[in-house]
């Protein structure tokens, strides 16, 4: 059973979404490095349900960190957040009725039915404020360092963002914004199509496009621990995510190598590229320029139409409607939580790289 990621700094998830609580435990943290509370609530603010493009359950996350921090710096030991759970209806789920695309059948398999199934139990969207929280601070630790990430919505149910333009000013446009798009035209129309698939009783998938900058050179492995590996498993880690790229990822496949390779200049001293093709990364290590990378996020599964099923205590068929409190599409809620897992997963690698205490020096 494995609920840890990292190696150098490893963060912990556990609880159940209709538990007392959830939370996190991140092991490897610098000591010194100062906990900036008021940015980890915004943080989970921008995760919430927003109006009614969302779930109407809506948490107040309101964390407690027990553990690894004093006087407002961590201590270098372990540190522990719990997030109590609120406002959960328990009754909207029926013992061993399998929703289509959920994890309630992988669970049963795994757990032979010893599983919380309320609300998805452990395998809950819920247990994502949890890495949110967490990746509040490597995002913190990150910036004392000149890195940057931000991620913004690509696309939902065919309606596009504009493509990034200047990287800082986007990033730093898009850090506030509950929907994370770049054109408030292109935010209207998703919304639009969110709420035209909740009142057919269905739901919608898109892509989040991430973009880190100020990394430098030479970090990241040649073979199983590149950096594409690295952060693909992060973002896999993700619930609902299905698809992870990097620059024009399977796009490359359609091209010449004369247009698909980047090419190198030197500028100032300086080496850089003149395109992103590679999403910034050779041989599975950082070459100091921007990191491109994409997610495509599935449709919400839980649905109001009806649904072939099975029951798991009979071992019968059945047809299963959604119930319960669900989004229609969760693209924008994920969207904060891609910024997590990048942190999370960058600062690891760089913690590998430089060591633990490089984040506060």
């Amino acid at each position: 059973m494995k609920n840890t990621f990292g190696d150098c700094v490893s963060i912990t998830l556990f609880g159940e979404s209709h538990g007392g609580s959830i939370g996190t435990v991140i092991d490897g943290l610098a000591p010194g490095l100062k906990i900036d509370e008021e940015f980890i609530s915004h943080q989970l603010t921008l995760r919430r349900p927003v109006g009614n493009i969302s779930t109407s359950r809506v948490e107040k996350d309101p964390f407690e960190i027990h553990s690894g921090v004093f006087n407002g710096y961590t201590t270098g030991t372990p540190l522990c957040i719990i997030i109590p759970n609120g406002d959960t209806r328990s009754a909207d789920y029926e013992r061993g009725a399998a929703r289509p695309s959920h994890a309630d059948y992988a669970a049963y398999c795994k757990y032979h039915g010893y599983e919380d199934y309320r609300g998805g139990g452990h395998f809950s969207g819920r247990l994502t404020a949890a890495i949110v929280a967490a990746g509040a601070i490597a995002i913190s630790a990150l910036k004392n360092k000149g890195i940057y990430i931000g991620t913004h919505i690509k696309h939902i149910a065919g309606v596009y963002d504009r493509d990034f333009g200047d990287l800082r000013e986007d990033i730093f446009t898009l850090s506030d914004k509950i929907f994370a798009v770049l054109d408030e035209n292109a935010a209207e129309k998703m919304q639009e199509e969110i709420l035209r698939a909740k009142e057919e009783g269905d739901s919608v998938g898109g892509v989040l496009e991430s973009v880190i900058i100020g990394l430098p050179a030479g970090v990241g492995e040649p073979a199983f621990d590149s950096v594409e590996s690295k952060l693909a498993h992060a973002v896999f880690s993700i619930p609902a995510v299905k698809g992870v790229e990097f620059g024009d990822g399977f796009d490359l496949a359609k091209m010449r190598g004369s247009e698909a390779n980047d090419g190198m200049r030197i500028k100032d001293g300086e080496v850089g590229l003149t395109s992103l093709h590679s999403g910034g990364i050779y041989g599975g290590i950082t070459v100091g320029e921007p990191i491109i990378m994409r997610a495509a996020v599935k449709p919400t599964p839980t649905i109001g139409k009806a649904q072939e099923s099975i029951s798991l205590t009979d071992m019968k068929n059945i047809t299963l409607e959604g119930k319960g409190r669900h989004d229609p599409s969760i693209v924008h809620r994920a969207r904060v939580v891609m910024d997590s897992m990048i942190a999370l997963s960058l600062y690891d690698m760089l913690s590998l790289r430089y060591g633990t205490d490089w984040v506060v020096n």
